[in-house]
């Protein structure tokens, strides 16, 4: 089937990293090889000044990255007794090596960080179902945390979006479905904008032995303890401007206007449960939604080596939809997420992960994700994901039959360092969709998309 082609698509990335280096280290010939250049004396002179330049540049960039990486190793986590790398969006965990990135400053009692990554995209979905538009997306971050005690650890964090600024109807990506633009109409081969306000967020951990911690979390909007990492947050994933299929089984409760959490953290596991409002935002991306918190999860985090982070959680959503208002959800997921450091500052990263979601109406709908991203250096990133969901939302009828669709997507983008904390980048990304038989005609097959780019990274 089909469907069954997008979820090991992206696990082909995980080869690259040996390949790739295999390639490299074939491919440059040994000094005692390589032929003296012929110059006169004064190009060896400004040669050489540039060289001492360009590597005194890169031997700052090297300390100063040396100094952040010490530093983040040493901090404790926002939750618990452990590596500051291991916390990612929410409460949720990624594994202990991961990178953060930010600009860090000390204000007194505070440390202050502050992170951005926006991204200028042209995306286009071929067929007749397709569409082509040119938007802004991505994120601003900052976040202040601070000492209380000897024991406990305060932590505020505000994130926002320039999404809205795109139009109600979001952007063109086919097979995706989910929220609405007017409150009227279901969006339908096209992906949401995100709020505005994608988090307001008030944490508070206290230590209770050398490796055990207690913790609560409060959001508005906030993320409950539900699934792997938003995906903008994962390392396997924040570099393409792609939103996943699977947002709505995995992480769309990631902007969930009011959310409690509260666990407990012992050496490597974290065991946590949320009181959250389960309606999803509505197509007013502006404003602070306010509602009862009717809804509730629970997750098991396990991080048994510096390198995994793997996850279990369930969830009891009370009408997430506001076009569907008398259906609930109970959702489940399970995800495991592998990050590995390279050589010359690398990473590659991997990320696999199955949910469930299964309506009041009887209706059971599953999906997969499986990608991947390969960074051998501060230039270069590829990026790949294979996706496959069940789904009864594509059809001529909102919730008619449940079909099979999936996508296997691949990227690249190229950064060039600006400054000591911002970084330009230009990337592409090309999709291939897999319909249903039963939806094809409506795609007229199986459609292909793309999307080029430009980021800004700060931090």
């Amino acid at each position: 089937m089909k469907v069954w082609i997008a979820a090991p698509a992206a696990w082909l990335m995980l080869a690259s990293p040996g390949w790739g280096q295999e390639h490299q280290h074939q491919q440059t010939p040994p000094a005692a090889e390589q032929a003296p250049a012929e110059h006169d004396h004064s190009q060896m002179q400004h040669g050489d000044m540039q060289m001492e330049h360009g590597d005194h540049a890169a031997m700052e960039r090297d300390a100063e990255a040396d100094a952040h990486a010490a530093m983040m190793a040493n901090m404790r986590g926002l939750y618990g007794p452990y590596a500051m790398g291991r916390d990612a969006s929410g409460t949720a965990w990624q594994p202990d090596v991961s990178t953060h990135g930010g600009v860090h400053q000390h204000r007194g009692a505070w440390m202050l960080m502050t992170h951005a990554m926006l991204n200028g995209v042209y995306a286009w979905a071929d067929g007749p179902r397709g569409d082509e538009k040119a938007y802004l997306a991505g994120m601003v971050m900052a976040s202040a945390r601070r000492d209380v005690g000897p024991r406990g650890t305060l932590n505020l964090r505000a994130m926002l979006s320039p999404d809205p600024f795109m139009g109600a109807n979001g952007y063109p990506l086919l097979m995706a479905a989910g929220e609405s633009a007017d409150g009227v109409e279901a969006l339908i081969d096209r992906q949401h904008p995100h709020d505005l306000f994608m988090e307001l967020s008030a944490s508070y951990s206290h230590r209770i032995g050398e490796d055990s911690s207690v913790f609560v979390y409060g959001g508005l909007p906030g993320e409950p303890a539900f699934g792997p990492p938003a995906f903008m947050h994962r390392m396997s994933a924040m570099d393409s401007p792609e939103a996943p299929l699977t947002h709505h089984w995995f992480d769309s409760t990631h902007i969930t206007f009011g959310v409690l959490t509260a666990g407990v953290t012992h050496g490597d596991w974290k065991f946590e449960g949320s009181r959250f409002r389960g309606r999803e935002p509505d197509q007013d991306r502006y404003d602070i939604e306010t509602g009862d918190l009717d809804s509730s999860s629970l997750r098991v985090s396990w991080n048994p080596t510096s390198n995994w982070s793997l996850q279990a959680s369930w969830a009891d959503i009370t009408s997430p939809e506001a076009l569907a208002p008398d259906e609930d959800e109970r959702r489940w997921s399970v995800s495991g997420i592998y990050t590995r450091p390279l050589s010359d500052r690398g990473w590659w990263s991997a990320t696999i992960a199955f949910a469930n979601k299964e309506r009041t109406d009887g209706v059971s709908l599953d999906a997969w994700l499986a990608e991947a991203a390969w960074h051998p250096n501060e230039n270069w990133t590829v990026f790949a994901r294979g996706e496959a969901i069940e789904t009864d939302e594509l059809g001529v009828s909102h919730h008619g039959p449940v079909e099979d669709v999936s996508r296997i997507s691949a990227g690249v983008i190229h950064d060039w360092r600006i400054n000591e904390n911002a970084v330009f980048g230009v990337g592409a990304l090309v999709q291939q969709h897999f319909a249903s038989d039963a939806l094809e005609p409506l795609y007229d097959g199986d459609p292909q998309g793309a999307m080029g780019f430009v980021r800004l990274k700060i931090g």
